[in-house]
């Protein structure tokens, strides 16, 4: 049974922490309005997905950005990432950054919207990395419809990255928050399969 796991996050110029790629720089955009996730952020995200994510064979990121959260997870043994941006620019710099770090054979880039993504996109995904801008409105909206899709599993974990200014429910679909962490104005909730809980 697969287990998945949703991040929703933002990235910019960064480096790789960890794994076959550690220490490589990831090229952003300079002047770009996308917001990073910071390496403590980023760290303490990685930290919990060692202890509640069993499944890293498959690697999907939302508004993935330099694709920063995709990649960190392929230097630390993902086997396949799929990256989802709609923006050209970005979905240019995360092939870049995919060929800087060794790992253009094991990642696909798909420039549309996330909305878009999850209608063509199948198969359940060890790992889904999501952080649409703070301001965006649809951040519930695409939480529920990703949590009741087919590209979740029983086992599934998801992890959104969001302002703390915008928070989030106890449950999307048979998802329930296990975890929340807090750095500044951001939020890291964690949810997991719970099918039949309160």
């Amino acid at each position: 049974m697969a287990c998945a796991v949703i991040i929703i996050y933002r990235s910019r110029d960064m480096r790789v922490i960890a794994g076959k790629a550690k220490g490589h720089s990831l090229k952003s955009l300079r002047g770009s309005a996308i917001r990073p996730t910071s390496d403590l952020i980023r760290g303490a995200i990685f930290s919990m997905l060692e202890t509640v994510a069993s499944d890293w064979s498959r690697v999907l990121d939302l508004y993935a950005g330099t694709g920063a959260l995709g990649i960190e997870a392929l230097s630390r043994g993902a086997q396949w990432a799929d990256f989802v941006e709609k923006k050209p620019r970005l979905c240019a710099l995360i092939k870049e950054n995919l060929e800087r770090t060794g790992f253009a054979a094991q990642g696909a880039v798909y420039c549309v919207s996330a909305a878009k993504a999850l209608s063509i996109l199948d198969g359940e995904y060890g790992i889904l990395f999501m952080d649409p801008p703070y301001a965006d409105s649809s951040l519930t909206t695409t939480a529920e419809k990703l949590a009741s899709s087919r590209l979740v599993g029983k086992e599934s974990t998801l992890v959104i990255e969001h302002s703390r200014r915008v928070p989030l429910k106890e449950r999307y679909g048979d998802f329930h928050q296990i975890k929340n962490l807090h750095h500044g104005d951001s939020d890291v909730s964690v949810y997991q399969y719970a099918e039949g809980e309160s």
